[in-house]
């Protein structure tokens, strides 16, 4: 299994937009792509010297191959519409996983 784990800092001023955007609009809509079996987001427990508030959203996927479909094929709209919505109030990185196990 393959964790696409995306993680944001987003400015006070636009958090709660934010929040409702992210739980009853994107995050739906990427798992409406068929790419992802699940997601899960969690708020990291750290003050970010830059303010804000930090979360992280894990997308689930079976392979390698279907992430790099989902970069080409949805990555580009779901990226545009938060920086139109949120610009400089939002930013993020990405990062790929490997699930080894689960205890």
């Amino acid at each position: 299994m393959i964790l696409y784990n995306v993680t944001t800092n987003i400015h006070e001023s636009v958090h709660d937009q934010w929040m409702i955007w992210m739980q009853h609009k994107h995050i739906p809509e990427i798992l409406a792509t068929g790419k992802f079996s699940s997601a899960r987001m969690v708020r990291v427990l750290i003050e970010e010297e830059m303010g804000g508030v930090t979360y992280s959203v894990q997308y689930a996927t079976d392979s390698k191959e279907t992430l790099e479909k989902y970069y080409q094929e949805d990555a580009p709209a779901f990226r545009e519409e938060g920086l139109k919505l949120f610009g400089d109030k939002m930013l993020a990185f990405r990062t790929e996983l490997e699930l080894i196990a689960d205890y």
